[in-house]
This record gives structure tokens, C-alpha cells and sequence, in this order.
């Protein structure tokens, strides 16, 4: 009975509620779905739109973005069976590195509009909403143009009438220098619409703002200048290339940007300066969070927030947190020997003596004494402390008579004449081939997080990517300042940088050799920042420095400091333990320049791949895009 007094006065509802008028029934708002009206008539969903577009950010290289961005460029080598590719092909494909997504530049411009629009929001509310979305759209037209090249230069929300005729929909090309232009025209609209806060790391400020201009308008002026090196890589529209009567205003502009911050209108931003240890000081800045130096991030958050796998790919195997994930990025060789001595010079890392007999170190980072900070503070050494650990890297024994014992893995002992059955190779390598275990010598340091429990699957890294930071913004007046012939004020801006790093000799640039000083600073200092493809590809000295060619230890050793040395395949120095009893050298360190044998291809930067192929797609739905020089 009470099952049917149940399904009866259910019915009865059901009915009931059938008998409503069709347009009251119809006009009951969706639950799930919020109009545009309604969300701009709140700041705090406004900002949750927003925050989306924020994610949406289009990086090259990043820590949530997979740690095989930073495993390129002979800077480094990618220990890991599936990604062995990397050092295996012999270039580059032409559509690498491309870009196209107008969904979100279509989204960025309806945010706009849809802001600009808003009747419920204050006027400080509306001026801060439309210069963050204004900046986010610059910023990808920046990623845009950087691959690409002159692009479709889109500023409203387009709208198909379906009417069969799509050509309104189909713009064409801008020329190149018309996009740069758009992001620093850009930029100085909206710069002081925002409010100066330099505790704002994750959002749009003024100095975000004009980091961006000036980093923009020195690839413009960069593009212009050296451009004309490679006439190859233009189109007679301007779609590529930049006239190289351009580049002063350009790096005019790049200056004046920088030095906005420099002086402080934009905030008080800093070098870090805050341990006394240069290089734990330098590795920390990419830790802390509060950073005077970082000018905008990429944010993460532990604790069901948002987090990375970085530390998890690319932390020493035997000090992982689990033992399953590690050692996946080796800093190459290549980048070691460039960081340079305190006294300004360059110099390889001294394996042998005048006469060729290797030299013997007490201490494995005995090795690397008397260099720059910043190769301690970006690369974890052999040897070197992580989360209060040593690393354990070394490739076998050498005996006195030149026998080198070696093995496959650290559990496999092998018998050591007078020692008997012993591990002869570290935990942490090097060993050819052997997957999440360094393959150079060397792990990465910059961006590893100590934290406990950062390393394992499921918790992650709360450490930024930083996208901006000071120190660019003051190599960026140096090269802009030394470009116009101003060599004494360039050279104050590059020695604040170098200072920091230890190098208390200051650089005196001339005409003679500020490129060279140039591209290595940047080198250096922003290593696995996701800035070595582009500078090399707007300075026009891709196709020299990876031309294909194998290379030898001797080709690594020589013309360290050089803007166009070659850099085609990553090497690695490799330690052996010294056993010879009575010997006075016994139980200390030798070094081996080696190539991991994984490493069978040379990079090979082709003058088609200045510019991405844009995708054949793209061309189809609009036959007004003009095709890139290489297609």
C-alpha cells in the first residue's frame, strides 16, 4: 500500500508539472550554464574567466609541459629509452615549434569586448580586466610571431553570418614587423592600467607588461639587423623579415622599455640576493616564491592545487623519492665548459695535463673550482648536495696500468684485484644507455625542488616557471645599449648580472666583442629558461651553430665563448675512481670527455627552419595566407 501511495503522488506531480504554460517552462534558466551578461556583472567570475585564459598561456618550454623541451640544442641529454630520438635525428622538421590557435585568440578578443561592454563593474575593475586580457593576447601574438612569422593580425571577435560566404573571415598576413609592432603599441596602452605590485607574480603588472615589450622589440631589432644575413628567409610582402633600417628604433624601444623597470616606475624589482652561498643563492631564486628578481610566473600550488612533475622526471635516482622516476634531463658538457673562470676567461674542464696525462682530483667538484656561480647553482655536479645528499656519479675504476673496470648497473659488483667483488659504477651512473641515470655526469639543478615529497607521481612541484625575470630585462638593455654603440652603460648592465654570479672582474664591452659576450651571458644565465632556440634563431646563428657536422673532443674544447661555436651533439665528463695502491694518486678522481654512445645524430638547423611551416590545413580554409619560405 505504501509503495503505491508513493507512485501515485508522483504521478500526480508529474502531471502537475506537465500542466505548466510551455513559456514558463521554457524560460526557467539553466543551472549549469552562465551568460555572458551575468558573468560580467561579478569581479570574482570575471577573474575565474580570466584565470582560464591565464592556463591557457602558450609556453615553449615549461615544468608542467614535459621535461623533453629542455632535453634540445646539445644543452643537455635526454635519458630516457623513448626520447632517445632526440639525439638521434639529424635536424629539425620545418613545421617544428609551430603555433596557430585563434580559439584562443578568439576567446582572448570576446573577453575583451565582453569586459569592455560590462555596466556592473567599476572603471578600475574594467581597466584592469581588459589590460590583463589585452597583455595575454600580445603575449601569443609575441609566440606567434616569434615561430611564425607575420600572422593574421586579429583584434575582434569575427562572426559567420552562414550565409556561404566565408571571405570576410579569411584575413590575410600581416607583415612581420606589423605584428611586433601590435605588441609594443600594445604594451605602452595598456602599462599604466595596472596596478604596480611586485608581490604579483602570477597576473598582468606594468612590469610584465614592459618585460614583454622589451624582450619583443629586441627580437624585432635583432630580426632586422642580422636578417639581412640570411635573404633566403624572406617573402617580398614582409610576411618574413623585418627592413634593416628598422633595428635602431626597435632596440631604442627595447631600451627604453627595460629601463622603465630598471628605474623603479614599475616596481622595485632586484637581483636575488639572499644566501651568501652564489651558487645555492642563484638555484634558490627559481625556489622562492617571493623572489625580488621574478617578474611573472607560472604558478603552482601543492596541497590540491596545481603542480608539475619536474623534480619527479629530473631528480638524482638515488636520492628520488620513490625510486621509480628520475634523472631524465643531463646537462651536456657543451653548456659546462661555457661557463667561464673568475677572471673572465674561458677555459675546458682540465682532464690532462701539458703532457696528456690526466689529472687527479681529491674531490670530484674539485674539478669545477673557480668557475662562474651560476654552472653550481644550474647544474646539480658530481658529487654535488640535494635534499642533504650527495650524488653518487662515477663511470668504473682505472687502474694504474689503464684497465678501466666498469659495469651495466651499481647492484652488479665486479672483482677489483685486491679488492675483491665491489660496486664499481654509482647509483647515479654514468652509464651508457641506462635510462634515469645521468648519461653525461651532470643532473639538473635549476628548478629541482627539495621539498619532501615533491619527486613523487601524484604530489608534484609547486615551483614557477618563471617567464620574466630582472636579470633578462637588464641583458636586454646591455644588447639593446651595446647594439646603438652605448658599450660603457651596456657594460654596467651586464656586470650587475655577472657580479651576482661571483665575476667581480668587471666586462668591459667594445665593437670587438659584445656579441660574443652577449650571446654567452644569455646562455648562462638562462639556460632551461626556453630562451636558446629563439635567440639563436633571431641573432641568424642557428644554421651555424648546429650545421650537422659531427663533432670531436677537440671541436668541443675549442672556441668556448664563441657566438657561433658548434654545438651539434651533447657530451659528458665522466669520473673514474683511481685504484693503483701505493700509488700517491690512489682513491682519487679522474675525467673522461665522452660522448654517450646513444648519441648518433648531429642537429641540423636548415634556413627553413627560421620560420615554421604553417599547416596545410590553415592554408585550405584560407587561401589569402602566403606560405612560408620553406614550403
Amino acid at each position: 500500500m505504501k509503495k503505491t501511495t508513493i507512485i501515485s503522488t508522483f504521478a500526480l506531480l508529474l502531471v502537475t508539472g506537465a500542466c505548466k504554460k510551455d513559456s514558463a517552462f521554457l524560460d526557467v534558466p539553466p543551472k549549469q550554464v552562465v551568460t555572458s551578461d551575468v558573468a560580467f556583472s561579478d569581479p570574482n567570475l570575471v577573474l575565474s574567466i580570466l584565470a582560464d585564459l591565464y592556463n591557457r598561456v602558450y609556453d615553449f618550454s615549461g615544468l608542467d609541459n614535459g621535461w623533453a623541451s629542455f632535453a634540445d640544442f646539445s644543452e643537455s641529454f635526454p635519458s630516457e629509452n623513448g626520447s632517445y630520438y632526440i639525439v638521434q635525428r639529424t635536424g629539425w622538421d620545418f613545421g617544428s615549434w609551430n603555433t596557430w590557435d585563434y580559439k584562443y585568440v578568439r576567446d582572448l578578443n570576446l573577453f575583451i569586448e565582453r569586459a569592455t561592454a560590462a555596466t556592473k563593474l567599476t572603471d578600475a575593475q574594467k581597466n584592469q580586466f581588459i589590460a590583463e586580457g589585452r597583455f595575454l593576447r600580445a603575449q601569443y601574438y609575441f609566440e606567434l610571431v616569434k615561430r611564425m612569422g607575420g600572422v593574421p593580425l586579429i583584434t575582434k571577435s569575427l562572426t559567420y553570418d552562414f550565409s556561404g560566404n566565408v571571405e570576410a573571415l579569411q584575413i590575410p598576413r600581416a607583415k612581420e614587423s606589423e605584428v611586433y609592432d601590435f605588441i609594443i603599441s600594445e604594451a605602452e596602452a595598456i602599462k599604466g592600467l595596472l596596478p604596480v605590485n611586485v608581490s604579483e607574480k602570477s597576473r598582468a603588472t606594468p612590469a610584465a607588461v614592459l618585460a614583454m615589450e622589451s624582450r619583443a622589440a629586441l627580437y624585432a631589432a635583432s630580426i632586422a639587423k642580422y636578417g639581412a644575413t640570411t635573404p633566403q628567409v624572406s617573402l617580398p610582402g614582409g610576411e618574413v623579415g623585418i627592413p634593416a633600417s628598422s633595428a635602431t628604433g626597435y632596440y631604442t624601444k627595447a631600451l627604453a622599455a627595460a629601463k622603465e623597470i630598471i628605474s623603479g616606475t614599475a616596481g622595485n624589482y632586484s637581483l636575488y640576493k639572499q644566501l651568501p652561498d652564489l651558487s645555492d643563492n642563484f638555484a634558490n631564486l627559481f625556489l622562492d616564491k617571493s623572489s625580488s628578481e621574478s617578474i611573472w610566473v607560472e604558478d603552482f600550488k601543492a596541497n590540491g592545487g596545481k603542480t608539475h612533475g619536474f623534480t619527479t622526471n629530473d631528480q638524482p635516482f638515488s636520492i628520488s623519492d620513490e625510486g621509480l622516476d628520475a634523472g631524465r634531463l643531463n646537462p651536456s658538457l657543451n653548456l659546462v665548459e661555457a661557463f667561464e673562470k673568475l677572471d673572465n676567461s674561458y677555459a675546458p674542464m682540465a682532464t690532462k695535463d701539458g703532457a696528456g696525462n690526466p689529472i687527479y682530483y681529491t674531490d670530484q667538484l674539485d674539478m669545477f673550482a673557480g668557475r662562474d656561480a651560476r654552472l653550481a647553482g644550474t647544474v646539480l655536479l658530481p658529487n654535488g648536495l640535494f635534499k642533504g645528499k650527495r650524488t653518487e656519479v662515477y663511470a668504473g675504476y682505472q687502474l694504474g696500468n689503464g684497465t678501466v673496470i666498469s659495469s651495466s648497473d651499481a647492484t652488479i659488483t665486479q672483482d677489483v684485484p685486491g679488492l675483491g667483488k665491489v660496486q664499481v659504477v654509482g647509483k647515479d651512473g654514468p652509464v651508457n644507455g641506462a635510462e634515469f641515470r645521468t648519461q653525461t655526469g651532470f643532473y639538473i639543478r635549476k628548478y629541482l625542488d627539495p621539498t619532501v615529497g615533491s619527486g613523487r607521481r601524484g604530489r608534484g612541484s609547486d615551483v614557477n616557471f618563471i617567464r620574466y625575470r630582472y636579470a633578462e630585462v637588464l641583458l636586454n638593455a646591455a644588447e639593446a645599449d651595446a647594439e646603438l654603440g652605448n658599450y660603457a652603460e651596456a657594460s654596467g648592465y651586464i656586470n650587475q648580472v655577472r657580479l651576482r654570479a661571483g665575476l667581480t672582474t668587471p666586462l668591459v664591452l667594445t665593437a670587438a666583442n659584445y656579441f660574443d659576450r652577449i650571446v654567452h651571458e644569455r646562455r648562462v644565465e638562462l639556460a632551461f629558461e626556453g630562451h636558446t632556440l629563439f635567440d639563436m634563431k633571431r641573432w641568424r646563428i642557428a644554421d651555424a651553430v648546429w650545421d650537422g657536422n659531427s663533432m670531436s673532443v677537440a671541436d668541443l674544447v675549442a672556441n668556448i665563448g664563441k657566438a657561433t661555436k658548434r654545438s651539434t651533439q651533447p657530451f659528458g665528463l665522466w669520473p673514474y675512481k683511481y685504484y693503483n695502491p701505493g700509488d700517491a694518486n690512489n682513491g682519487k678522481w679522474i675525467f673522461k670527455e665522452i660522448k654517450p654512445s646513444p648519441v648518433t645524430g648531429s642537429n641540423r638547423f636548415l634556413l627553413g627552419n627560421y620560420y615554421s611551416r604553417i599547416g596545410d590545413d590553415v592554408i585550405a580554409a584560407n587561401p589569402k595566407i602566403v606560405k612560408q619560405p620553406n614550403q
